[in-house]
């Protein structure tokens, strides 16, 4: 018999999802998120993580503890599902500083508990109208502690290919593109990638349009250093983009397959 799950006496705010998963999917934004917001948890008096949505199956949730703690050794994981089933089925997989939870975009956690440092929302809204984006964005939000972050985007199911934006209580404040690189025939590849509130923006007049058709030329600009690997050539090319974009990272993470721009450069209608 599968384990009895509680019920909050609200309804969840949501609806469910497909659910698919595959292990290491969310690994370039785990690897993202440890790396830039590692100092905000190893602050945090109560380091809690929210994986949102984590699906089917728990393997998300319990890789983000994993990988959250090579940078807050005291980090803590809610995963959080809008279907009961899912969380009596990840329930066995509860251990030590990770524990499930039934609910949704509300973000369920106990009266006592710390607002949420970090709330990663991967491959969910994907299925949602555009015109929910900035409701949920703003209702997760206000869920976070005040040095918080949510992530949100999507990824293809390996995880070879992932877009998000990172947004504080304040807001929206970047959009990162990672990908594995050795499979990257262009930049603009990633745009099917694109998280819900940039996908249909991805057309002529539209600043995420002009970004990437730019990245694509910088791409072709710096096809020499393919000689030297898929590596050193995104590198090249995301620096010449810094002539005209504002990228918000250093070439610590370029070499990871990532490059971080401004969230304000890329809105939909340039603001």
């Amino acid at each position: 018999m599968a384990p009895r799950v509680p019920r909050s006496s609200a309804r969840p705010v949501g609806t469910v999802t497909r659910g698919t998963t595959n292990p290491n999917r969310l690994r370039r934004m785990d690897r993202w998120i440890a790396a830039t917001h590692g100092a905000a948890l190893r602050r945090a008096d109560a380091p809690v993580a929210v994986d949102l949505g984590y699906g089917a199956a728990p393997w998300t949730a319990v890789e983000l503890l994993l990988r959250l703690r090579t940078a807050a050794p005291h980090a803590r994981v809610v995963g959080i599902e809008i279907d009961p089933e899912r969380v009596a089925a990840a329930r066995p997989y509860e251990r030590e500083g990770l524990t499930f939870r039934h609910g949704g975009f509300e973000v369920p956690l106990t009266p006592l508990a710390a607002r949420p440092v970090l709330i990663r929302a991967a491959n969910v809204l994907r299925q949602y109208d555009e015109d929910a984006v900035a409701a949920v964005w703003e209702r997760l939000c206000a869920r976070l502690a005040p040095d918080g972050l949510l992530v949100e985007g999507t990824c293809d199911e390996i995880g070879r290919r992932h877009v998000w934006v990172a947004l504080g209580p304040e807001g929206p404040r970047t959009v990162t593109f990672a990908a594995r690189l050795g499979s990257l025939e262009r930049p603009s590849d990633l745009a099917e990638r694109l998280p819900k509130a940039l996908i249909h923006r991805n057309v002529p007049g539209e600043p995420v349009h002009a970004f990437l058709r730019d990245f694509d030329r910088a791409w072709a600009a710096a096809a020499p250093y393919a000689a030297y690997g898929a590596r050193q050539r995104w590198i090249r090319a995301v620096r010449d983009l810094t002539a005209d974009w504002p990228v918000a990272d250093r070439s610590s993470r370029w070499r990871q397959g990532e490059v971080t721009v401004r969230w304000e450069a890329l809105a939909p209608g340039g603001g």
